[in-house]
């Protein structure tokens, strides 16, 4: 059990060194590809040297990564979301005022700037 356990650790680590190298944007093509034929020919030896060599600079670009990642989400819901209808507006004042939270006068005076 111990060893396929390590076994599953030693693939999920491998995959994770291989989206690694692709997500990088600093490298370029050549650099990229040596990494992959490094770490693919030699898989120990290209891994440990890979972790050695930029294995700092891993968690940094996957802080990166989900930060874009949020931004975009972020950008998506309030494009989405658009900015609030007049109708919206309206029925919105329309509950203050019946809550008694604004007056007739306060309500007229933000409907006017709503509509306007």
């Amino acid at each position: 059990m111990c060893w396929f356990f390590l076994w599953i650790l030693w693939f999920m680590l491998l995959f994770r060194i291989i989206v690694d190298i692709f997500r990088d944007s600093a490298l370029n093509g050549w650099g990229k590809a040596g990494w992959l034929v490094f770490v693919v020919i030699l898989p120990f030896l290209g891994v440990f040297v890979y972790l050695i060599a930029r294995g700092s600079g891993m968690g940094e670009r996957d802080l990166r990564q989900a930060q874009k990642s949020e931004e975009a989400f972020r950008s998506y819901v309030r494009e989405a979301a658009g900015p609030p209808s007049t109708t919206d507006e309206l029925a919105r004042l329309a509950e203050l005022k019946a809550s008694g939270h604004i007056t007739d006068e306060e309500y007229e005076r933000a409907k006017a700037k709503i509509l306007a």
